[in-house]
């Protein structure tokens, strides 16, 4: 019985002072997918999302960074990570081939609702990549995280931290 006792007994911490509270974190990585603007006309219409990143973790060579990518780049990164990776690499939102159907009376993958779905979503994929310690390792996501062009025929490689 003293032993369930002394189990079950909590444990002290130190107090929190105020840079502790309200100083910056020790480490984060804050990605953001914004801004998506549609580009071309017919079958060469695409969107691109703006991509923001701000971090302190030593890894990432630039501590702030903004690109512009297209779904297709999403889908190409998803690719190396799976192949040359030992992520579980997430799935991302779907390709919506039914809305790429003639004569459906909106404007498919181009409608303002479909767009800020695929964006939150987008978001969403590269915040679980981006934050799997092994993925940070990965030369794909550096590149598509901070590199202006994906560069897709580049040697996959694994980042040495700083």
């Amino acid at each position: 019985m003293a032993d369930t006792i002394a189990d079950t007994r909590r444990l002290f911490s130190k107090p929190q002072n105020l840079n502790d509270a309200y100083g910056p974190p020790s480490n984060f990585l804050e990605i953001d997918v914004s801004n998506p603007e549609t580009v071309g006309v017919g079958r060469t219409r695409f969107t691109t999302y703006e991509i923001r990143l701000k971090t302190n973790l030593p890894i990432f060579k630039l501590k702030e960074s903004r690109v512009r990518r297209r779904y297709s780049d999403f889908q190409w990164l998803r690719g190396e990570l799976e192949r040359d990776s030992k992520v579980v690499v997430p799935p991302l939102p779907g390709k919506a081939l039914f809305r790429q159907l003639p004569f459906r009376g909106d404007d498919g993958i181009f409608d303002d609702y479909f767009i800020e779905e695929r964006r939150a979503g987008l978001e969403q994929f590269l915040n679980k990549v981006a934050g799997h310690p092994l993925a940070q390792n990965e030369r794909c996501l550096h590149m598509f995280l901070q590199d202006e062009s994906v560069d897709k025929t580049y040697t996959p490689s694994k980042i040495r931290q700083a």
